[in-house]
């Protein structure tokens, strides 16, 4: 993904709300779950560490998204932003 790619999608990230909350048990395969089924039906997700969860935020992106086979778009503070593209028709098209 170039840098241009990476500030469009950040851009469209600014507006969403994040779907899920990674908590005090961090990363669970119930949570890849829901978010390799999220995947199904928006390319761009948005994600929130909660306080009480004591891992490195990139470090939970970077799992989540070797998981999910997605990419990390940003990591702001407690916010993790990720992206996969649809195979059959894609909805955000890269410049």
């Amino acid at each position: 993904m170039t840098s241009k790619q990476r500030a469009y999608l950040k851009g469209l990230a600014m507006n969403l709300e994040p779907i899920f909350q990674v908590g005090k048990s961090s990363v669970t395969p119930e949570i890849v779950n829901a978010i390799t089924e999220c995947f199904n039906t928006h390319e761009l997700i948005k994600l929130s560490v909660l306080k009480n969860c004591f891992d490195d935020p990139r470090e939970i992106a970077a799992v989540i998204a070797e998981r999910t086979h997605s990419q990390v778009v940003q990591v702001i503070g407690k916010k993790i932003v990720l992206y996969k593209p649809d195979k059959e028709n894609p909805k955000i098209v890269l410049p």
